[in-house]
């Protein structure tokens, strides 16, 4: 068993390494160099009065190359729900930023103007957002809000000015001037937004601000803060596009920094995920009782106890206090802005430590192992060496996804890494469970223990349902369930995977109980019984063993050859 302590022991390692840049809901991204024709930046869902912080500090383009006629700019669609997100890039082939949409549906655009150095802000749907930023022209004085509408609370009148926002970015107060930093130089948006006069847009059709865009040492610069209005909730899609890259055959190169600071009120957190925090902490406690529960019954039937049990009773603690962990990282994303990496670490550890005890304790079951039989069949061994380091690229796939802006390019590579290696070892923990039931169909039919195999088959192929269902449900089932819900109730795809989760450990513990009255623990009550189970032998679990045979009045013994 040194393979899994030496994976865990580099799944560790890197952990460490991929948590010193995890900046979590405070996301900053920085491409070099890059020829994607669209950059998923982040989704957040936004409820009234949240705000939004988009500070692009440094852009680059090959303006020798570039096509005028191609837009370049950002994105921000609204939908309701997570799977209906308008304008992605994949879903249309015209450039989102020249087409006009034909269903109304909620978008703002920000196309970037290098000639005349301006944004222009277009908006379609029904808007009642507020979009506070540096003004270009004198035109937009005509279009300047001077007081908040009457039914907007005062908290949305402390989000329009941008230093009460809190948006805790970095910065020297204002003391840098237009065109005074370098483009290396992180600049401070809300310093620099206070030395010119901001103009105040109430976002609709008919308005169109018109945005100052900087230009220092060849990169472009400009800032934005959106105020969600009461009528303007849902779930934000935030992308930048640079349209000419969509030409068949053109790849030109770009490089961007931008940074993005997302609230709700009170709260760093998306909508969806505010809940998380109170519903990882209260499973946490319901986990604990019912590993407490199963170590009492433990202790009832000592004389019945096998090391899988204990071993049940150990996943059972590590998924509380995994998510424990969970649940205080959360807490500090939701008041701070990102996580604390000595409780990062200690999330990811424990998420290991599940992700592999769960996958181990299935497999050992599936075989049978320290039930009724203690050697492993070299078939069986295969299945340990496949899954345990498809279990560890899991983990660091998922802690690789958490500590990785969404924008980046290997985001998505370890995504589908992350789905395709779980999907692997669900369907691998299946192969023991089949091979046990085959076997027990055989040994049904050809040894005198028909009925006590009969009943260990039955148990088998409940075991098996089991496992289906549960694999079913929280990788597909959940997740459509999931992008048909509002963007507010998202969090109830946790809740579903949780207690489902806790109703197959129940069910699991219930089936493998250590009782007398356990088919699947029962001992033989004819001497004859004494031979081990066919199954065992079909499995190889008896190669190069002797096998003693009892005479009929118990005293000689007599030896039969090597199997």
């Amino acid at each position: 068993m040194a393979v899994p302590h030496i994976n865990c022991c580099v799944a560790v390692i890197l952990l460490l390494a991929l948590l010193s840049g995890c900046n979590a809901r405070i996301h900053k991204l920085s491409l070099k160099n890059e020829t994607r024709f669209a950059v998923d930046l982040n989704n957040f869902g936004f409820f009234a009065n949240g705000t939004l912080n988009v500070t692009l500090s440094s852009l680059w383009l090959n303006e020798q190359r570039i096509n005028y006629t191609h837009s370049v700019g950002f994105s921000l669609s609204r939908s309701r729900v997570n799977g209906v997100l308008s304008y992605t890039a994949e879903e249309t082939e015209a450039c989102p930023l020249t087409t006009k949409p034909t269903n109304d549906e909620p978008l703002i655009l920000f196309l970037i103007d290098i000639r005349n150095l301006r944004v222009n802000v277009q908006a379609t749907g029904i808007q009642d957002n507020i979009l506070i930023a540096k003004g270009k022209s004198e035109e937009n004085k005509e279009k300047k809000v001077k007081e908040i509408p009457a039914a907007r609370p005062q908290e949305s009148a402390d989000a329009l000015n941008p230093k009460a926002a809190q948006m805790n970015l970095p910065g020297d107060g204002g003391k840098d001037k237009p065109g005074g930093p370098k483009a290396e130089e992180k600049p401070n948006p809300v310093g620099d937004a206070t030395k010119v006069e901001e103009t105040t847009f109430l976002l609709n059709t008919t308005t169109q601000p018109i945005l100052a865009l900087d230009k220092v040492n060849g990169f472009y610069k400009f800032n934005f803060l959106m105020v969600v209005g009461p009528k303007a909730e849902g779930l934000y899609s935030l992308k930048f596009h640079y349209c000419q890259n969509r030409i068949p055959g053109t790849k030109l190169h770009y490089s961007l920094t931008v940074e993005v600071i997302e609230k709700n009120p009170g709260s760093y957190l998306s909508a969806a995920e505010i809940p998380l925090s109170r519903l990882y902490i209260c499973m946490a406690g319901v986990f604990f009782t019912a590993a407490m529960v199963w170590v009492y019954t433990l202790m009832k039937h000592r004389y019945s106890v096998f090391k899988i049990h204990w071993l049940m009773a150990a996943l059972a603690f590590t998924k509380s206090t995994s998510l424990v962990f969970h649940s205080i990282n959360y807490h500090f994303i939701n008041t701070e802005g990102h996580p604390i990496e000595g409780w990062a670490v200690m999330y990811y550890i424990t998420h290991l430590l599940k992700g592999a005890l769960l996958f181990i304790t299935l497999a050992l079951i599936g075989t049978g192992w320290a039930f009724v039989k203690y050697i492993l069949s070299d078939k069986e061994k295969k299945i340990f060496i496949i899954v345990i380091p498809l279990q560890v690229l899991a983990n660091v796939a998922y802690i690789i996804i958490e500590s990785t802006e969404e924008g980046s390019s290997e985001y998505y590579l370890w995504k589908e890494i992350l789905f395709l290696v779980d999907l692997i070892c669900c369907g691998a923990i299946l192969f023991p469970v089949v091979w046990s039931i085959r076997h027990l169909q055989e040994a049904s039919s050809t040894d005198g223990k028909a009925a006590m195999n009969l009943e260990k088959l039955k148990l088998f192929r409940h075991f098996y349902i089991m496992i289906v269902c549960y694999i079913y449900f929280t990788r597909i089932i959940a997740i459509l369930l999931k992008i048909t819900m509002p963007f507010q109730w998202q969090w109830c795809y946790e809740f579903l995977v949780e207690v489902s989760t806790l109703i197959f450990f129940v069910l699991t513990g219930y089936k493998f109980r250590p009782a007398s009255n356990n088919p699947y623990l029962q001992l033989p009550q004819d001497e004859e019984d004494v031979e081990m189970d066919e199954v065992v032998t079909e499995s190889g679990a008896l190669e190069g063993i002797s096998k003693v045979k009892k005479t009929s009045n118990g005293r000689d013994r007599q030896k039969e050859p090597a199997l």
